[in-house]
């Protein structure tokens, strides 16, 4: 109740300021980290572990669907003052690629304007090594703030005794760079962008604590929970269930997963086309109004995952160029990647 009339009263504040509404200033936002010494609830994500073991407790009796959002390690990097104090800074390591990969084409990198919008940040160029490392702190901080309010949460499952009928699912909402390729946020299609997080744990499958190399989507979610569930699948669905590879994690459902990013270039707009197979990623700009191909991206991931060398020009993969980019062509994309076991 006091988190709640305290999120209340700053949005009457921000309405009478004429904030509500539009976007912030650099002043209005503030730094972009903080580690106030306050309880866990302070913050919102400590709300909303709250909020979600009260529910929890009041509909236990009954079947539920609960989707749990928490915010960090989310921009700003705010965490109580407990968690930044796990880690040392003088012992965090920053990007060991802060440059852009060789032969990228310049539109496939960003500014993190999201970074600048802080009022301690640069309005344009590097962040200072100093700042980096305080920004890494700060994420590392709020990654171990938010494993602690999801631990909350399921040590709650277990105390109720609904551990072994429930199956959860963790998984973040895109990618994030440190310092890499000279970049902080996410706005990208590379590798670190588009790469999360995702966990499932559910009774049934056999493979608890196991990790898999099989390729995933977000739109595989939506099937894998309903399997679980014991629930139909409508035929409309454009993803497909992992039960398979939970079931067994040398299994795989897909040859491919698929993600796009726009950007603007010379007045020109693009958009990013960009697909993960088991070892390539390959990303195709297309010129948005006269579909011209613009420029492409190809990044081995067994000899380069981090990415550093463009290799799409390079002599010899013409032949890797031409299949990537028909199997990436409408109508032999996502749907072809599809395996149907």
């Amino acid at each position: 109740k006091e988190n709640l009339a305290m999120i209340q009263r700053k949005r009457a504040e921000a309405k009478k300021r004429g904030l509500t509404g539009k976007r912030l200033s650099r002043a209005a936002r503030g730094p972009a980290t903080e580690l106030a010494d306050v309880p866990d609830n302070a913050y919102p994500d400590g709300a909303c572990a709250d909020m979600a073991i009260e529910t929890l407790r009041r509909i236990q009796d009954k079947p539920f669907f609960l989707a749990v959002g928490f915010l960090k390690p989310h921009l700003p990097f705010n965490a109580p003052k407990r968690y930044w104090d796990l880690y040392r800074r003088d012992e965090i390591e920053l990007a060991d690629n802060p440059f852009a990969p060789k032969g990228a084409p310049p539109f496939a990198l960003t500014s993190f304007g999201e970074l600048r919008n802080y009022d301690d940040m640069p309005q344009s160029g590097p962040v200072a090594e100093e700042d980096a490392h305080r920004l890494i702190h700060g994420y590392l901080a709020c990654v171990s703030y938010t494993d602690a309010q999801i631990g909350r949460v399921l040590d709650e499952l277990d105390r109720l005794e609904l551990t072994d009928k429930t199956a959860v699912v963790l998984w973040g909402d895109h990618g994030w760079k440190l310092g890499e390729h000279g970049g902080w946020c996410k706005h990208t299609n590379f590798e670190l962008d588009t790469h999360v997080p995702m966990i499932f744990a559910a009774p049934g499958p056999p493979t608890a604590g196991r990790s898999t190399d099989a390729l995933a989507e977000f739109v595989d979610i939506y099937p894998t929970l309903s399997d679980l569930a014991g629930l139909p699948l409508p035929d409309h669905l454009e993803g497909t269930s992992l039960l398979p590879v939970l079931s067994n994690v040398r299994e795989s459902v897909k040859s491919a997963a698929f993600s796009q990013y726009p950007r603007g270039h010379k007045g020109r707009g693009l958009m990013g086309y960009s697909m993960r197979t088991d070892r390539w990623r390959y990303t195709e700009w297309l010129d948005r109004k006269s579909r011209e191909v613009v420029a492409r991206e190809l990044y081995d991931h067994v000899n380069d995952p981090a990415e550093n060398e463009n290799v799409a020009e390079k002599t010899g993969n013409e032949p890797l160029v031409t299949g990537l980019s028909k199997q990436l062509a409408e109508g032999e994309g996502w749907r072809d990647a599809r395996q149907h076991n």
